[in-house]
Order: C-alpha cells, then sequence, then structure tokens
C-alpha cells in the first residue's frame, strides 16, 4: 500500500503552508526537480493557483484539498486521490478517465491513466 510521504523539503514545505505563490516563483526559477512531490500529503491544503505544470505528483494525496482551477493537463497523476477534493475549473489529463475522476472523488480510489489502443 502506498502511504502519503510527507517530503522533507523546502519546496514541499512551502505548498504545506499554502505559500502556493512563492511556489511558483520558486519554480519559475527552476528549483523544482524530478520527483520532488510524487507521492506528497496535500490533504485539506488551499492549492488554488498552483503552477502544475510539468510537476510530478503521481500517488499523491489530495483528500479535501483545495484544487479549483488548477490546470494539470501537463502533470504526471497517476496513482493520485482526489477524496472529496474541490475539482470544479480542473484541467486533468488525457489520460485520465472522468470515470477515474468520480470514483476516485467519491471512494477515494487512486486514480489509473488510460492506455491508447495500438
Amino acid at each position: 500500500m502506498t502511504k502519503p510521504i510527507v517530503h522533507h523539503n523546502p519546496l514541499y514545505d512551502l505548498l504545506r503552508t499554502e505559500q502556493v505563490d512563492e511556489f511558483n516563483k520558486r519554480k519559475a526559477a527552476g528549483e523544482v526537480t524530478e520527483g520532488l512531490l510524487r507521492g506528497g500529503d496535500f490533504r485539506g491544503l488551499d492549492l488554488r493557483n498552483l503552477d502544475a505544470d510539468g510537476l510530478d505528483l503521481s500517488n499523491a494525496y489530495f483528500r479535501g484539498a483545495d484544487l479549483r482551477g488548477i490546470d494539470f493537463r501537463n502533470a504526471k497523476l497517476e496513482g493520485a486521490s482526489f477524496c472529496q477534493a474541490h475539482l470544479s475549473g480542473c484541467y486533468f489529463p488525457k489520460e485520465l478517465a472522468a470515470d477515474e475522476l468520480r470514483l476516485s472523488f467519491d471512494l477515494g480510489i487512486r486514480v489509473r491513466y488510460i492506455q491508447a489502443a495500438p
């Protein structure tokens, strides 16, 4: 079983304290590295305005988080859980089916990406 991780790094700490604008500035400056947020515990946080472009948020845990308006189209979300998260206005990767999101929102399952037909 994959449990949410409380990472020990300054950029993760910015998100855990809901300093999204500062995180976005540091991300734009190139401080975010691959896997920095993978599997992170984001329960109940207000992450509105997060620049999620290119972030690896696979296996992240967003239970009850406020994600309204975030563009996740270029983020890695496979294995993430969105139970009771605020999702209005979000964009999601095309590989993530609406049914997966609904099941994750309602039941807390981790989302799976659909595979393109050969």
